[in-house]
């Protein structure tokens, strides 16, 4: 029998955590194969659906940070614990690890990009964090995502977090991802995979700042989540020229994701 491709599965939710006023992190019951960067379709029977990345997953349980603005996300706030969201997936291609190892790593995240890197991360600094490094940035302190994990990554790899406008409470660094990238480790004779995740117009500076800095763009990855609906290449709303972003991404070479703007 052919299963249905738009089947979902019942899941339960462990627990929940709220990041910021509007960010919340599930942890949902899972025991299947998933790849840190993909991204499952998450269904509220009567509110619809919508694509959530893969935060991280690890004995058992998958995690997803999901920002509330709109009707599905909504009705995703409104589970308690023990109660179910339906998910279909995993979708997408995620982080070859194998193409990180033996190299140094920097990740650069803007906003809620941060939330498909957290896993990413997390093993990264388990593997190799004499080379691993992550920049940060946030519209403001209030929006700063995984406090407390940032805070333990510092102990273990260079952490910089800075905001577009700060705050009398706030401390760090103040302004634009791009200004801080000069001070990040990009040379030194390193072999250096550089990943950037957050809005299109932040990765399109980042990147341009990171080339002229002397990266290559061949050592550059893009998680590009754009307009991703169905997550399976059928309602065309992600199709770029002849690029299903929903199947050969959401994670992408900048080679590739450099042709897609639409």
């Amino acid at each position: 029998m052919i299963k249905n491709p738009y089947s979902f599965q019942a899941v339960r939710v462990l627990n929940f955590y709220d990041e910021t006023a509007i960010d919340r992190t599930y942890e949902l019951e899972w025991n299947d194969p998933v790849v840190l960067g993909q991204f499952f379709e998450v269904s509220i029977p009567g509110a619809g659906e919508a694509p959530i990345s893969i935060s991280d997953y690890r004995d058992g349980v998958l995690y997803m940070t999901i920002r509330k603005v709109g009707r599905v996300t909504d009705a995703i706030f409104q589970k308690e614990i023990g109660g179910r969201l339906y998910l279909r997936g995993p979708y997408g291609n995620g982080f070859a690890m194998d193409r990180l190892k033996g190299s140094a790593v920097t990740v650069i995240a803007g906003g809620t990009g941060l939330a498909p890197v957290r896993g990413l991360i997390e093993r990264l600094s388990l593997e190799c964090s004499d080379g691993l490094e992550l920049l940060a940035g946030f519209k403001s302190p209030d929006d700063v995502l995984f406090k407390s994990t940032l805070d333990r990554w510092q102990e273990r790899f260079p952490v910089h977090v800075t905001v577009d406008h700060g705050s009398d409470q706030w401390k760090g660094k103040t302004g634009l991802v791009t200004q801080y990238i000069p001070d990040l480790r990009l040379g030194n004779g390193v072999s250096r995979k550089v990943i950037v995740v957050g809005p299109p117009i932040m990765m399109k500076f980042v990147t341009l700042e990171l080339m002229k800095q002397g990266l290559d763009e061949s050592d550059i990855i893009v998680s590009f989540e754009r307009n991703m609906s169905c997550g399976i290449g059928k309602c065309g709303h992600c199709k770029i020229d002849e690029t299903y972003v929903c199947l050969e991404g959401p994670v992408f070479a900048y080679s590739k994701a450099k042709h897609l703007i639409d």
